[in-house]
């Protein structure tokens, strides 16, 4: 009895439920045929029911970039959006026959119907193996195909496997009996590995599709596996890709690039190898590789990488051997140098014949090490570490540290006193006389800068910067404190801050052939203060400096390394800030003819990182720097990667902003100056998103949505609206 009792609540539980998707659910999801016969809808309902069981705690396996986190709960219980592949095992038996079962599930961890009957969207599933030879340090696959490439004629690649033979085990379980098998006596004791990626077709759904890669590392013959090829790691690419994607989305995982981007693999086209350790150093260096500044392209599979520039300094090996990353080989670069690896980006150098290489010809491998140790007792020496130097972040460079302590004298009115202290890096007294430059910026109210008045005499918008380097006072700890010529305005009310920027150039080596002269900057660091006796209020926090170095690690070089994070660049950088000032001086006739250009922080970052997308939305993004240098963004390929694998998806926000800070509209800030966008001066709002949304259309429809009161962007696009920021930025 109490079964039947179950099982009516369960099928009234079913129906409820159906009723609710049916009505719910687009015309889209409830038409096709294959759905509404009864069987199939029986499967669907009780893999729903199972799916309804078990998220009953909430369980939310979405985040915020997924667009399933912005659809009706019902459609989102029905499409469990989303793939996962796990391998549970792999054999490759005596006579070679490679087998692999592996599973297939939603993001909860329901079976999913590769066919897609039963479980909305079928999947494509792609397989391919490959072994790690003994005594050898790379995979060499046996799943292959060949091909003729004009450069190359008839050539054998790393690929995946067709022909063979699925099963389906159980619900969302399958065994695949690969066509290729082992040669003839294949090592049964050589790490050998499988991987499985595939897709998820849910186009149907107007959802992007989705992606999973999964690899299973094994010794055929039981063994424990003891050696492998794990250098880098997916995470450290994600820093910069947001999510590695390539191939049109479907391969997101290093542990399987690396099976096919072996050197046993070329590009047909050019005869360039595809080794993943060759192919990814000369991508990443593009524009810097010697052979592309001697005037030679460098080309792979149809695509031209001679025009990429690397966000950081390519010198920084780390960015992508990143030592925290765990990968068991991480520490490679530094201790195992090869022709092959380090020959890559220093293309100029042939250790054949010895050409451009100080220890002359070299036969092998075998001899790098002895020379290139890990780190030297110097920096630019030839230890890897040593050669691989950023003057600016010499070890030999004495330092220079600014810190501010308080700001005295501060009241509407007054001239302000800053108390702060010059130290090396060694935390020793260091005077201003050894400094190149030294300066303090103040702007304010923080509720947003822009529009302060500092004075008659000062031709900057919205903030004042005074050089301290002589009229500074420091004592013998180096405490030192400087009095602005400056007062805040008299009218201030709120808060204000002040900024310090600092320059020191010292000479490294000096009388030796590597003597070099190396100017760095400061640190910035800022401090904020109340004008009128209210609560101290900073200025709040939109991007954080971090964020950016995920991509750039450091700023050495911007503003002659004298500017550096965020809190202070954006004093500068505000809503009524132009080139104005360059223009006259400009290089280039066609700047010197232009109206200014805004430079508006949030209007600059964003322009900037558009890029190349601009062109395509009929703009361009031309700043004048100081020199009048022609400064032209629209070339900057943004390398975060989107759904498809293609870079330049600007779409999540959060790359760069900080505590979800894209979010909040910026509803009531100050105007945006920009006498080349389509409006100006531009509401806050509108500058913000046009700065990406930078058609004319967009410019138009904010327009149309501005009056004297105030933009109504908040109406549509404030969190929970239908069109919040979130949901139209959703990439998966």
């Amino acid at each position: 009895m109490a079964v039947h009792m179950l099982h009516a609540g369960f099928h009234m539980t079913i129906k409820t439920i159906a009723n609710k998707m049916h009505s719910a659910m687009p015309a889209i999801i409830r038409t096709p045929a294959r759905i509404r016969t009864p069987a199939r809808i029986r499967h669907l309902l009780l893999v729903l029911a199972v799916a309804v069981t078990m998220t009953g705690a909430k369980r939310n396996p979405y985040g915020p970039h997924d667009k399933a986190s912005y659809l009706n709960s019902v459609i989102v219980d029905f499409l469990r959006p989303g793939l996962k592949i796990e391998i549970l095992s792999g054999v490759v038996a005596a006579d070679g026959t490679i087998t692999v079962v592996y599973t297939v599930a939603d993001p909860v961890g329901l079976p999913l119907d590769a066919a897609g009957v039963y479980t909305p969207g079928p999947l494509s599933i792609r397989y391919l193996a490959a072994y790690i030879p003994q005594n050898q340090t790379q995979y060499i696959a046996y799943t292959t195909t060949s091909t003729t490439g004009t450069a190359t004629g008839p050539v054998t690649l790393a690929g995946t496997d067709s022909g063979g033979v699925v099963t389906q085990l159980d619900s969302g379980k399958y065994q695949y009996v690969f066509k290729t098998r082992a040669p003839t006596g294949f090592d049964n004791a050589a790490t050998t590995s499988i991987g499985v990626y595939g897709s998820r077709n849910m186009s149907a759904f107007g959802i992007p599709n989705n992606y999973s890669t999964s690899v299973f590392t094994f010794v055929p013959s039981g063994a424990k596996v003891t050696q492998v090829r794990d250098v880098v790691r997916t995470s450290s690419c994600n820093s910069c890709h947001d999510q590695l994607s390539a191939h049109g989305g479907s391969r997101r995982d290093v542990a399987l690039c690396i099976m096919c981007h072996t050197p046993q693999s070329v590009d047909p086209a050019t005869g360039n190898t595809v080794d993943f350790k060759v192919f990814i150093h000369k991508l990443h260096m593009g524009s810097q590789l010697p052979s592309v500044i001697a005037g030679k392209a460098y080309a792979v599979n149809r695509s031209d990488y001679s025009g990429v520039v690397f966000p950081a300094d390519p010198r920084r090996c780390e960015s992508c051997h990143d030592q925290k990353s765990g990968a068991t080989q991480a520490a490679n670069y530094l201790t195992k140098p090869s022709a092959a690896a380090c020959g890559s980006c220093h293309d100029d150098v042939n250790l054949a014949t010895g050409l451009n290489h100080a220890g002359g010809p070299q036969i092998d491998d075998k001899q790098c090490a002895n020379c290139h140790i890990p780190q030297g007792e110097l920096d630019f020496d030839a230890s890897v570490k040593g050669g691989h130097v950023i003057p600016a972040e010499s070890a030999m460079l004495s330092g220079v540290t600014v810190a501010l302590t308080k700001v005295a004298n501060n009241m509407a009115g007054q001239k302000p006193v800053v108390t702060f202290s010059l130290l090396d890096k060694n935390k020793a007294p260091l005077a201003p006389s050894r400094l190149g430059s030294l300066s303090f910026t103040m702007a304010g109210p923080t509720s947003d800068y822009g529009y302060t008045k500092f004075g008659s005499d000062v031709t900057t918008p919205g903030y004042v910067t005074e050089s301290a380097l002589t009229t500074s006072t420091c004592g013998a700890d180096g405490t030192c404190t400087y009095t602005f010529t400056h007062a805040v305005p008299a009218d201030a009310k709120g808060s204000y801050s002040i900024g310090v920027e600092a320059r020191r150039s010292e000479t490294l080596l000096a009388g030796t052939t590597k003597q070099m002269a190396v100017t760095y900057g400061a640190v910035n660091k800022v401090i904020s203060f109340s004008v009128d006796g209210s609560v101290l209020a900073p200025r709040r926090a939109i991007v954080a400096t971090a964020n950016c170095q995920r991509c750039h690690v450091a700023f050495t070089t911007i503003h002659g390394g004298l500017r550096n994070q965020t809190e202070y660049c954006v004093m500068c950088h505000n809503p009524s800030q132009t080139d104005s000032a360059r223009r006259p001086i400009a290089v280039n006739a066609d700047d010197k003819a232009a109206p200014p250009q805004g430079v508006n922080f949030n209007l600059l970052v964003h322009r900037i990182h558009t890029g190349e997308n601009l062109v395509a939305l009929g703009r361009g993004y031309t700043v004048v720097g100081f020199g009048g240098t022609h400064n032209d963004f629209s070339d900057v390929q943004y390398p975060a990667m989107g759904p498809t694998g293609a870079t330049g998806d600007t779409r999540n926000c959060s790359m760069c902003h900080t505590g979800g800070s894209e979010q909040a509209l910026p509803l009531g800030r100050n105007s945006v100056v920009d006498p080349q966008g389509p409006i100006s001066p531009v509401q806050a709002i509108t500058s913000s998103c046009a700065g990406c949304h930078a058609a004319t259309p967009s410019a138009a429809h904010a327009l149309s949505n501005t009056s004297s009161l105030g933009e109504s962007c908040t109406v549509c696009h404030k969190t929970g609206a239908q069109f919040s920021v979130g949901s139209v930025h959703a990439q998966y």
